[in-house]
């Protein structure tokens, strides 16, 4: 069969900077999915868009056409609406876990495919492996039956959802261009708009613990973002987030496990509430289920959102009530004298963690259900001479020496009585 364009013209479009057509964009996509366009060719087209850009109109072709590569899932015959959550990703974010079943419990389903972590940014499937029994892979039957059932699954994605991303995801990988905004954009939005969702809340993450650094860079993302999701009519909301410090008190995938429970159970540190509580509401407004932050607050306390999170587990095998591993070795990093934690790097915290066995260097490393780092004084508390700041877990002690490198001037301590500013949890909102 002849093909109807040429790799290399398609290329050339766009290193002159013209605009690549509908026609070409879908051919190149499809002909790269089915290995007509060769790895060093997409590579070369993935640089151009790296360093040349795309238009709205290219970048919502782009997503279309790696939406067109798989399957599409089909939420309609459930009886109520449906909205999900997207995190750029971050150290310590296990808002997934609570939020969830606190967004079903207003009767809104939530349909959450998540991720395996990389580097030093944490998976929520891996984090959910370290409940015994729970699992990670269902059908598209199983899921539909426990949206209808529970009202929020929190699994796996299929293969089927546009293969395309993933052959393209691994290329950026290997050829630096992960930072291009519009093959970023694409990617998330290609799979969460195959996913089905009627509506979609983006949590994007800037921060030094954040794929973003900067606010501008974060906020163009989420407006390319936001437009790929209008231009498909899924509702899109994007809230900017803060990540330069971690959240909450643990990074690591039992530990954050353990803390989304004391969130679902009225407790828990403010800035996870805070920020659980804000996607929520955003989620159940582009639901059409608007409710008031009391009411979503008052859900946690008096465990509504608990019992959707325990029917939820155990649906996909886990037991809620058994306890969670936790790491064979503990070693404490201790203040040196009385002051005022004033830093704690996101990803200083982030890759210690990592270094600790919670996280992975390849896709196929296994990780320890017990790693991680618990922080016992965040920015703007106090602490006394010998007192623990941080608890590094970790299987394997011969990795403590490397976490802790990590750590080294990762976090400060000021002067008893010193002033420290933080910034908001939420920096920004876009829709």
């Amino acid at each position: 069969m002849s093909e109807p364009f040429d790799a290399v013209d398609v290329i050339r479009t766009k290193r002159d900077r013209h605009h690549l057509s509908d026609a070409q964009i879908d051919w190149v996509i499809d002909a790269y999915t089915r290995g007509v366009v060769a790895e060093e060719q997409m590579s070369a087209l993935a640089m151009a868009i790296l360093l040349n850009g795309m238009s709205r109109g290219e970048i919502s072709r782009w997503t279309q056409a790696m939406i067109a590569s798989g399957e599409r899932m089909d939420f309609s015959s459930l009886t109520r609406p449906t909205a999900d959550k997207h995190s750029t990703g971050g150290v310590g974010d296990k808002i997934t876990l609570p939020l969830a079943p606190l967004v079903a419990a207003f009767g809104v389903a939530v349909p959450q495919l998540s991720g395996r972590g990389l580097g030093h940014t944490g998976g929520t499937l891996d984090k959910l492996e370290s409940i015994p029994g729970w699992r990670a892979a269902l059908s598209n039957e199983d899921m539909l039956a426990q949206l209808d059932d529970v009202g929020a699954v929190i699994c796996a994605a299929g293969a089927g959802l546009a293969p395309a991303d993933k052959k393209l995801y691994a290329l950026r990988d290997v050829t630096s261009t992960v930072e291009a905004v519009p093959l970023i954009a694409s990617s998330i939005m290609s799979k969460k708009i195959a996913e089905g969702t009627g509506a979609l809340v983006l949590d994007v993450k800037v921060g030094s613990g954040a794929f973003m650094k900067e606010l501008a860079q974060a906020r163009e993302l989420a407006r390319t973002m936001v437009e790929l999701g209008t231009d498909a009519g899924v509702r899109t909301v994007a809230l900017l987030t803060d990540m330069s410090v971690p959240l909450g008190r643990t990074a690591g995938n039992a530990l954050e496990v353990r803390e989304s429970v004391e969130v679902l159970d009225g407790g828990g540190p403010d800035d996870v509430v805070d920020l659980t509580v804000a996607l929520a509401v955003e989620m159940l407004a582009a639901a059409g289920r608007p409710a008031d932050e009391d009411d979503v607050r008052r859900a946690l306390s008096d465990g509504r959102a608990m019992d959707v999170w325990r029917r939820m587990i155990a649906a996909q095998g886990g037991d809620p009530d058994a306890p969670l591993r936790t790491a064979t070795h503990q070693h404490q990093v201790v203040a040196d004298r009385d002051g005022v934690v004033t830093e704690l790097d996101a990803y200083a915290v982030g890759v210690a963690a990592w270094r600790l066995g919670a996280g992975r260097s390849r896709k196929e490393d296994p990780v320890q259900a017990g790693a991680g780092v618990e922080i016992h004084a965040r920015p703007g508390e106090q602490v006394a001479a010998g007192q623990p700041v941080l608890t590094l877990h970790t299987d394997t002690p011969e990795r403590f020496e490397r976490a802790l490198d990590a750590l080294d001037g990762g976090w400060s301590l000021g002067a008893v009585g010193t002033a420290v500013s933080r910034r908001p949890i939420v920096l920004d909102r876009l829709h």
